[in-house]
């Protein structure tokens, strides 16, 4: 929630949805919402979109001051974080981490992250850090969908909900698109699912 310096000229990855299992309704609605997310962030709307989202967070760590915040590098259409990771280290000396996925056994932990352009990518394609591994206190997540109550959809893979049922004590904070807002009957939540303690996008005030 501060006013953010441009974001970082860079190609971003395309997101790949996981394969859903036979009668995955979320298949349908994943795939819709990251369709709709493509042809939005081709707008006009989608630079001052970032910029709104970059102040809203800088709000919200402001309020948290974290000791090590995890970011993740984003995907074509996201939210991209970045800016405001260095804003946070600069005003508030927090380390930073950025997340490494494996795909067997499949699981994810952070790697401390000295703000610059990674070159290494993790085991499911996406650029990461090449520090030791921490565990922050407070982690970003980007949501494909989310409901008000801070529950959210993502591509697939379970991996944020591993890691964060493993780490309970982490304070997580969810960032989104105004278009990705879902209602419960929609999202229909599942067991495995970890809520978010709130949700970030352009619309809030």
């Amino acid at each position: 929630m501060s006013e953010p310096s441009s974001p970082p000229s860079a190609t971003l990855p395309s997101p790949a949805p996981a394969a859903p299992a036979a009668g995955d309704d979320r298949a349908a609605l994943r795939q819709r919402l990251l369709q709709a997310r493509s042809a939005w962030a081709e707008t006009p709307h989608f630079a001052p979109a970032q910029q709104q989202v970059q102040a809203q967070l800088m709000r919200a760590l402001e309020k948290l001051e974290p000791h090590c915040l995890g970011v993740y590098w984003p995907l074509a259409g996201e939210f991209n974080p970045r800016d405001a990771a260095l804003q946070a280290k600069a005003l508030w000396g927090c380390r930073l981490a950025l997340p490494f996925a494996r795909k067997s056994p499949r699981e994810m932990q952070f790697l401390a992250w000295d703000g610059e352009a990674p070159s290494r990518q993790d085991e499911c394609g996406i650029l990461t850090a090449q520090g030791e591994p921490i565990v922050p206190d407070v982690v970003l997540v980007p949501c494909v969908g989310f409901t008000d109550e801070g529950f959210r959809l993502g591509y697939g893979g379970g991996y944020f909900d591993r890691y964060l049922a493993a780490h309970p004590e982490v304070t997580a904070v969810g960032l989104g698109w105004a278009l990705g807002r879902l209602t419960e009957a929609e999202l229909k939540p599942q067991a495995h699912d970890q809520p978010l303690v709130g949700v970030i996008t352009e619309g809030d005030s």
